[in-house]
C-alpha cells in the first residue's frame, strides 16, 4: 500500500491538468501570442503592400468612400483574427479592382458594390451548401500549388516594377525609370529591401538550437526588432516630409455612412463586368489556396473552406450595401503576413484597430497620405510576401506533380487568368492520370497476347 501512492500522487498532475486547462479562459486557450509582440506586429502591415495601391486607386478613380472601407476592413480584420486564430488577411477583390479602373467608363461605386456582393452570394451559397468542401477535398495539389505559385511570381513582378519604375495607378501601367535619389528613389527602395533582408532574412525564425551562443543571441536580438513595421513608419513619415501640404488638407472625423443607392442596371453592369472574372479567382485565391496555404504554415489549424466561404459572403453581403470595398482573403496576404512574423490572430486584430483609428480620425482626408507614400517601400512588402507565397509550392516531390504545377502557373501568368491556368491544370492532371492508367493496361494486355503467343507449338 506504501509503495501505490507515489504513482498515485505521480499521476494526480496528469489527471487535473486536462481539467484545468478545460476551464480556462477562452482567450488563453485558444487565442494567445504564439511568438513576441515585436513580431505580430510588423506581421500586420505584411500584405499592405497589395492593400494601399488598390484602395487608393479606387478612392481616386471610382470616388470609393475611404473611411467608410477602413471602418468595415478594421472590423473584419477584428473578426476574423478572432474567430480564425491565425493571421486571416482582408484584401481587395483584385478582378473587380482591375476592372472598375479599366472600364470606360470606369465603374461606379454602386456597381463596384453590386459585383461584390454578387461574387458574396455565390461564395456564401458554395460556403453553406458544403460544396466548396467538396471542391477543396477533390482539387488536386499540385492544380493548387500552381495557382498559388503564378499568384506569388505575379506579385513578386508588380513589386519589381513598384521598385523599378514610378507607377500611374489610375491608368494601371507604369511610366519612367525610378530615379536614384529622392523621397522615392532606388536608392530608399533598395534600402529598405537591404534592412529587411539583414533583419529578417529568407523568414526562417530562430530557433535557439546553434551550437554558437554569441551568434545565437545576435540571431534573437535581430529577429527581435520589427523591421517591416519600422520601414512602413519610415514611409509614412516620409509622406509629410514630401508634401508638407498635408498638414493642411487634414479634416478630422469619419465620413457620413449610408446606404447606396443601387438600381437593376447597377446588378447588370456589376454582375457581368465585375464578378463573373472575379468568382472563379475568390473560389480559388481566396478559399482554397488560403486553405491550403494554411495547413501549411499552421498544420494545426488548417481552415475549413466551407466557414471560409461562408466569411467572404458575409463581410461582402454586410459592407458593400454601404460603399465598402469588396474584399476577400487571399493567400498573398496571408503568406506576407507569415512573412513579417505574425503567428496568431492578434497580428490583423491589431491591424484593424489601425485601421478603426485612421478611418474615424481622418476619414477620407487620409488618402491625401496614402498618395504621398513611397511606392518603392510598398513594393519592397509586395516583393516579401510575393516569394513567401510562391515557396509554398517547394513540397512537389515527384517530376509529375512539377509539371502539372509548372505548366498551371505558367498557363496563369501568360494568359493573366488564373482561372485559365486551373483548366488546363485540370485537364493535364487527368490526363497524365488516363495515361497511367490505360497505358498499363494496354502493356498488360499485349503482354499477356505475347505469352499466348509464345506458348502456340
Amino acid at each position: 500500500m506504501e509503495q501505490q501512492s507515489p504513482s498515485s500522487s505521480s499521476t494526480t498532475p496528469t489527471t487535473r491538468t486536462p481539467f484545468l486547462l478545460h476551464h480556462q479562459p477562452w482567450w488563453r486557450r485558444h487565442f494567445h501570442f504564439k511568438n513576441t509582440l515585436s513580431s505580430e506586429l510588423p506581421g500586420a502591415v505584411g500584405d499592405l503592400g497589395t492593400f494601399i495601391p488598390i484602395i487608393l486607386t479606387l478612392t481616386l478613380v471610382s470616388h470609393l468612400d475611404l473611411s467608410t472601407t477602413l471602418i468595415f476592413t478594421a472590423l473584419y480584420n477584428i473578426t476574423t483574427g478572432i474567430l480564425f486564430q491565425i493571421p486571416m488577411p482582408v484584401q481587395p477583390m483584385k478582378s473587380i479592382a482591375a476592372v472598375a479602373v479599366t472600364e470606360t467608363p470606369h465603374l461606379t461605386t454602386s456597381e463596384i458594390a453590386t459585383a461584390g456582393a454578387s461574387t458574396a452570394a455565390v461564395l456564401l451559397l458554395l460556403g453553406a451548401t458544403g460544396l466548396m468542401s467538396t471542391l477543396y477535398r477533390v482539387l488536386p495539389l499540385p492544380v493548387v500549388r500552381g495557382v498559388q505559385l503564378s499568384q506569388g511570381l505575379s506579385f513578386a513582378f508588380s513589386a519589381i516594377k513598384y521598385i523599378r519604375y514610378n507607377q500611374d495607378f489610375i491608368a494601371s501601367i507604369s511610366t519612367t525609370p525610378r530615379s536614384w535619389l529622392g523621397f522615392d528613389g532606388l536608392v530608399l527602395a533598395l534600402s529598405s529591401l537591404l534592412f529587411l533582408v539583414i533583419f529578417t532574412g529568407s523568414g526562417d525564425h530562430h530557433n535557439g538550437n546553434e551550437s554558437n551562443d554569441n551568434r545565437s543571441n545576435r540571431l534573437r536580438i535581430m529577429n527581435s526588432i520589427p523591421a517591416a513595421l519600422i520601414v512602413f513608419l519610415f514611409g509614412l513619415v516620409l509622406c509629410f516630409i514630401r508634401d508638407p501640404s498635408i498638414f493642411n488638407d487634414i479634416k478630422f472625423g469619419p465620413s457620413k455612412i449610408g446606404f447606396l443607392t443601387i438600381t437593376w442596371e447597377d446588378w447588370k453592369v456589376g454582375f457581368l463586368k465585375g464578378a463573373v472574372p472575379q468568382i472563379p479567382l475568390s473560389i480559388l485565391n481566396s478559399v482554397i489556396a488560403v486553405c491550403k496555404l494554411s495547413g501549411d504554415l499552421f498544420p494545426d489549424k488548417e481552415l475549413s473552406a466551407a466557414k471560409v466561404s461562408v466569411s467572404v459572403g458575409v463581410m461582402n453581403l454586410v459592407g458593400c450595401w454601404f460603399g465598402a470595398m469588396p474584399v476577400c482573403h487571399g493567400a498573398g496576404g496571408l503568406a506576407g503576413q507569415y512573412r513579417f512574423g505574425a503567428r496568431s490572430g492578434w497580428s490583423v486584430v491589431f491591424l484593424g484597430i489601425g485601421k478603426l483609428v485612421i478611418g474615424l480620425v481622418f476619414g477620407n482626408s487620409f488618402v491625401r497620405i496614402l498618395s504621398q507614400f513611397p511606392i518603392g517601400i510598398l513594393g519592397v512588402l509586395l516583393l516579401f510576401a510575393g516569394i513567401e507565397l510562391a515557396m509554398a509550392s517547394r513540397d512537389m516531390n515527384s517530376k509529375e506533380e512539377s509539371f502539372v504545377m509548372l505548366v498551371c502557373a505558367a498557363v496563369s501568368l501568360t494568359g493573366s487568368s488564373a482561372a485559365l491556368g486551373f483548366v488546363c491544370g485540370i485537364l493535364l492532371f487527368l490526363l497524365l492520370k488516363l495515361r497511367k492508367m490505360y497505358g498499363f493496361r494496354i502493356f498488360k494486355s499485349g503482354s499477356a497476347i505475347d505469352d499466348e503467343t509464345s506458348s502456340i507449338p
